[in-house]
């Protein structure tokens, strides 16, 4: 039997819905005063995504701390962020625990980030099953596959920047896979990886639709421009750690398998409601009565 899972990247929404109404100061205490309003943004946003998916599993996937594999490789990875507001840090472990109340699954694994468990879990799921994403992260665009669909968040609670495989060859002329090769030479200032200095996304497109992939452009380096040339070989290391890290991880050691039944969704808005209630999240029952009842 083919499932429609839908795989949820919690800590993407937790900010964007933190961020979203901390700018007016609108941090929707609860009576012991602290903050909730990135959580209800996102028990909003993940039933929103639910009404539209109709998804007979559910997966949310998190980030377990700070350090991953790729700090190991590269000590500057995401390490030029600056710390969480006050307001949004004991939001962090409330946002999974409403969530696992809510009967979604919370999946994370030490030394990983989200993404590599949504890779992971969109690889593995994708043979048999229609798998749906929803996240911030372009990156995730490099797991599409023609079982795969990600959601780009974009504006409000439902709508997306919606790619299928189709959508995304046609508009970049390559494949999923070789988006890994074009960050590799743009980098990545959010994440902080270097790539190549001088060489952007228009540039990096043009090279890896012409050779295929960073090794091949290295092979073919007498063929480029001088520019070019001078560039890559002046950050050669730079652009071979950027493809490690740009590369998300799909074999996370998680029983797939195992897992798949426990993903399973039972859509309970009455039990919803109630999650809400003792978790004092008044706007959020309010829009889940009003939207889903």
């Amino acid at each position: 039997m083919t499932h429609r899972i839908l795989l949820v990247d919690g800590m993407a929404l937790l900010f964007r819905h933190f961020y979203a109404t901390s700018l007016h100061k609108q941090f929707m205490r609860n009576s012991q005063g602290i903050p909730t309003n990135g959580i209800q943004g996102f028990v909003r946003h993940v039933f929103s995504a639910i009404h539209d998916v109709q998804p007979t599993h559910v997966a949310v996937c998190w980030d377990m701390g700070q350090a991953t594999f790729r700090n190991e490789m590269f000590e500057g990875y995401k390490q030029h962020r600056p710390a969480p507001p006050e307001e949004l840090i004991p939001q962090f472990d409330k946002v999974k625990e409403v969530s696992e109340a809510l009967g979604f699954a919370n999946i994370g694994m030490k030394n990983y980030e989200a993404d590599d468990v949504i890779g992971t879990l969109a690889r593995n799921y994708s043979d048999a099953h229609e798998v749906f994403v929803v996240t911030g992260d372009k990156d995730i665009l490099q797991c599409l596959n023609s079982h795969v669909e990600i959601w780009l968040t974009k504006k409000g609670f439902n709508i997306y920047n919606k790619y299928d495989l189709q959508r995304f060859e046609e508009e970049y002329g390559i494949t999923p896979n070789q988006l890994i090769d074009v960050k590799a030479f743009m980098g990545d200032s959010s994440d902080g990886y270097p790539g190549v200095k001088g060489i952007g996304e228009k540039t990096a497109l043009k090279l890896i639709k012409q050779y295929g992939s960073v090794e091949q452009v290295i092979d073919s380096l007498d063929q480029l421009t001088p520019g070019q040339k001078k560039k890559i070989e002046q950050d050669m290391a730079a652009l071979k750690m950027s493809k490690t890290l740009a590369t998300i991880h799909t074999e996370v050691p998680i029983d797939t398998t195992q897992l798949l039944d426990h993903l399973v969704y039972n859509n309970d808005i009455s039990h919803a409601l109630d999650v809400c209630e003792y978790h004092e999240l008044k706007v959020s029952g309010s829009y889940l009565a009003t939207h889903f009842l």
